[in-house]
């Protein structure tokens, strides 16, 4: 039972938060990531040790009301980081540790994938995000074993990729995930230098968007803004231009992955405590 209903206030925004949301299952893995598809439905990504944690689905969907309304992945997804819905209802998980993105449809029947599967380096080591492109470029942020940003053209056809190990413009310590903003610019969330990087469609550097205590996740806002989760822990709305726009502290220990639902609900993946949170907006 709820003693307390907590708010938070995101610029002239007020949510009020729910947590934990929806029918997730407990014992199976840990809510790393959360995505959205268009008719508002929700599927949260659980990641796994498959080698010593408990049989289970990697995804989880959920109706927009919380439901669980189906479950799969777990045959053939190892080690699951992060997702993406893509605009087309396809939906791509990082499989990081068998250095593969998987490609499903909404059911959870592979469709194909980007990777070598099981060989590292080819061109993946231990890739962190993926997001797409206005014109239907897929990015792929590689950083745990690599520090760099891969570029796919819309069938997969490789394009290029970007950076190296480092602090300087274009250069990552960790970029853990990645996010194209509506006029084509792509931010990297390169959480063990602090801030959220900011490169053109094809890699060329942009800007530093600093003051982020290991940035977890990168996410669009409404206007062409910025959502920003990081381990401080706090959510952050950003301008066009990175000028920080509000603040607010809704999770306990940092949220690994976000994602803006079309009611314009924003939905947050926790990992310790393992749940999911809703901030839902408020009216007046």
């Amino acid at each position: 039972m709820t003693r307390h209903l907590l708010h938070v206030r995101l610029a002239e925004t007020l949510y009020r938060i729910e947590r934990p949301w929806g029918d997730v299952p407990m014992g199976v893995g840990v809510p790393s990531d959360v995505a959205c598809d268009a008719d508002g439905n929700v599927y949260c990504q659980l990641r796994q040790d498959p080698y010593a944690g408990a049989a289970g689905p990697a995804v989880v969907v959920l109706s927009p009301d919380g439901r669980r309304i189906a479950a799969w992945g777990g045959d053939e997804v190892a080690d699951g980081h992060m997702l993406s819905v893509h605009p087309d209802g396809r939906v791509f998980v990082v499989d990081r540790d068998a250095q593969e993105i998987i490609i499903f449809d909404r059911y959870g029947k592979r469709l194909g994938g980007l990777g070598s599967r099981h060989r590292p380096g080819e061109p993946f080591n231990a890739p962190c995000d993926v997001a797409f492109g206005p014109d239907g470029s897929i990015y792929v942020a590689d950083g745990y074993g690599a520090s760099m940003v891969h570029r796919f053209s819309a069938n997969g056809t490789p394009m290029g990729h970007w950076g190296r190990p480092g602090s300087g413009p274009g250069e990552f310590s960790t970029p853990h995930s990645v996010w194209v903003l509506p006029d084509g610019r792509v931010t990297v969330a390169d959480r063990e230098n602090n801030r959220v990087q900011v490169f053109t469609g094809d890699g060329a550097w942009l800007a530093d968007w600093g003051d982020h205590h290991k940035p977890m996740s990168v996410h669009g806002a409404p206007g062409g803004m910025l959502y920003v989760t990081d381990q401080v822990p706090r959510l952050s709305l950003l301008a066009q231009d990175g000028t920080l726009i509000g603040r607010c502290r809704p999770v306990l220990n940092g949220a690994h992955g976000l994602w803006l639902a079309p009611d314009g609900c924003i939905f947050l993946s926790e990992q310790n405590p393992p749940r999911l949170t809703r901030l839902v907006p408020v009216a007046g």
